[in-house]
């Protein structure tokens, strides 16, 4: 998430204050779980034998952060930096990209759609050498980094509203709304894993949707907002001897109504796309046999055949299955 970049620390105490899990962690597990269930069947013991490894490692692209300095950029681009209509205009290709914007700039201004792109290489000859532990590491990045591209606030300098008077915008639109909101979402998808023939294209067209989406995300908090005092607009608290300020409840479900289905379409399209990347992924590296490294019974196809019928249902979170609101997942469990 871009907003740990610039208010890493504001957005720790926005999180202490909701006591919520961000699009870092509820939407990206999220849609790492519902990606699994959208594989072809050749894939589906080894990411559902899998699952809880990838949903708990969802959202270790952000916590990278704390100890790569060269992580931040990774996970969004700031099209106006690059001049007008930028997403319809930058090269696809990582070099081209350099010669005409220079390496300093992309690290500057935010280059994602190429970085998944280089993760996508490294799923791939993780996929071809048939490396279990590097399977999973890069399709738990690359679904983290394609979950970030559908933020319409990483597409843009005002990533978090301050250029509008409307700072706080990006934890509302991607932590507080579907945290609030989740329960109502639809979370099943008849999208099945497809090949991408031109991962590129599919990449910068998630990018120019997001960002076209932006004028809507930004108008509409401005809208609601007119029908809010400050005092209902805003709570207040003191953390750590400083006034710290948020959005109440009663006015993040009002922007949630504004928005429609927004939020959480941008969430199926998340989930579409990582299973697209994985599965081409795996075609690119020759479709490998993963039974070697699939720890697959009958107790695990039981569980997923009851998972897969709650999914086509929508029922998994009224049935306690999705993964990101049980607090019971460990890490490889």
């Amino acid at each position: 998430m871009k907003y740990f970049k610039r208010w890493g620390g504001l957005l720790f105490l926005a999180i202490s204050l909701l006591g919520l899990s961000s699009w870092g962690f509820l939407v990206h597990k999220t849609v790492h779980q519902i990606a699994v269930y959208q594989l072809p069947a050749q894939m589906t013991p080894f990411f559902y034998g899998n699952i809880n490894q990838l949903v708990y490692d969802a959202p270790r692209a952000d916590t990278r952060r704390n100890t790569d300095s060269t992580e931040a950029t990774k996970h969004f681009i700031d099209l106006e930096a690059y001049g007008p209509k930028s997403a319809y205009k930058m090269p696809f290709n990582w070099e081209d990209a350099k010669r005409l914007y220079t390496k300093d700039s992309l690290l500057k201004y935010g280059y994602v759609p190429y970085h998944i792109l280089f993760i996508k290489d490294k799923l791939t000859a993780a996929f071809r050498s048939k490396n279990k532990d590097s399977i999973l590491f890069y399709a738990a990045d690359i679904g983290h980094y394609i979950a970030d591209a559908h933020v319409p606030l990483h597409t843009t300098l005002n990533y978090d509203g301050q250029l509008t008077d409307q700072k706080g915008i990006h934890s509302l639109w991607e932590s507080m709304v579907p945290e609030i909101e989740i329960g109502s979402y639809n979370l099943y998808s008849k999208h099945k894993a497809q090949y991408l023939n031109k991962p590129a294209a599919a990449i910068w067209k998630v990018i120019r949707n997001s960002n076209e989406l932006l004028p809507n995300v930004l108008a509409k908090e401005k809208l609601v907002s007119l029908q809010f005092t400050d005092a209902q607009k805003y709570r207040v608290q003191i953390r750590r001897g400083k006034e710290v300020k948020s959005y109440t409840t009663a006015f993040a479900k009002a922007y949630a109504l504004s928005l429609k289905n927004t939020i959480n379409m941008q969430l199926l399209h998340s989930a579409e796309l990582i299973a697209d990347f994985w599965y081409t992924s795996w075609k690119d590296a020759g479709s490998p046999d993963l039974t070697s490294i699939t720890n697959w019974n009958l107790e695990k196809a039981a569980a997923y055949d009851t998972e897969i019928q709650l999914y086509k249902a929508n029922q998994l979170l009224k049935q306690n299955k999705l993964q990101a609101k049980k607090e019971d997942i460990k890490e490889g469990q």
